[in-house]
């Protein structure tokens, strides 16, 4: 459909595009020459500047997850495509093998597009509105980079108490991969895991009190994370919550006797 892209950025995102769009033979025209799309792989907050410094006439469209078309502005002919993978520069293009894409689009003709672009970068394409964008790009962010927070924390926990940084990521990881090879075959209550899945509430009372000698944000993503599980994997989320606020009314009670540090 496209048999000419120019791709305008060329960080971790545009450069295992580029790379891909050239397998699949299509020129990426990376000057200012007229290409049929104009893929845009800038940071959010330059979209909109990048955008309105393209004439109009050919087909454009950002990867962004969040950001609304009317950056776009004012082009009309338009669409966005949003890979749903994380990227490094120590790879290639064989980063896209197997993800997903969000296509946003306010035509047919602007979705076709869209869903042709995402299959010839290799990705599983999927429609998201431009309403739901945002929400959509919660849920990936919390799927990507908040698990990374978790884990690393994870890490840096064990690193306390005596392992090297190897060690600690090395011990943890099968764990982690486990986890969530279990969340693909079985789904996720089948697949939780810990003394909260298995009602050990004092054992997780212990991990409390362990915990506040940590930095707060320790101790309060932990609460937050085990409440954030009942929620979406207990069977009695009343009951769990019910059992956790025990230990939630503990500390602040704590925190109040201490001058505020819990």
């Amino acid at each position: 459909m496209f048999r000419s892209v120019r791709v305008i950025g060329h960080g971790r995102v545009g450069s295992a595009l580029s790379a891909r769009l050239r397998e699949r033979g299509v020129s990426v025209d990376v000057d200012k020459r007229e290409a049929e799309l104009v893929l845009v792989c800038v940071p959010d907050s330059a979209i909109h500047d990048v955008a309105a410094g393209i004439e109009v006439g050919p087909w454009i469209a950002h990867v962004s997850g969040a950001t609304a078309l009317a950056a776009l502005d004012p082009h009309a002919s338009r669409f966005g495509l949003h890979p749903l993978q994380t990227f490094t520069r120590a790879r290639g293009p064989e980063q896209l093998d197997g993800a997903w894409a969000a296509v946003t689009a306010e035509t047919d003709a602007a979705r076709t597009r869209g869903f042709w672009l995402a299959d010839c970068l290799g990705l599983r394409p999927f429609e998201v509105s431009e309403k739901s964008r945002v929400l959509y790009h919660a849920g990936a962010a919390m799927a990507a980079g908040h698990v990374l927070a978790v884990v690393e924390a994870a890490a840096r926990l064990l690193m306390s108490i005596g392992m090297n940084r190897r060690e600690a990521v090395r011990a943890l990881l099968p764990l982690t991969r486990q986890v969530l090879q279990n969340f693909e075959r079985l789904g996720p209550r089948a697949a939780w895991t810990g003394p909260l899945a298995r009602g050990d509430y004092g054992v997780v009372e212990a991990h409390t009190r362990a915990l506040q000698n940590a930095p707060t944000e320790f101790s309060d993503a932990y609460e937050a994370v085990n409440r954030l599980a009942a929620r979406v994997l207990a069977q009695d989320t009343a009951g769990t919550i019910a059992e956790l606020d025990r230990f939630s009314g503990s500390k602040s009670a704590k925190a109040k006797a201490t001058g505020g540090k819990a």
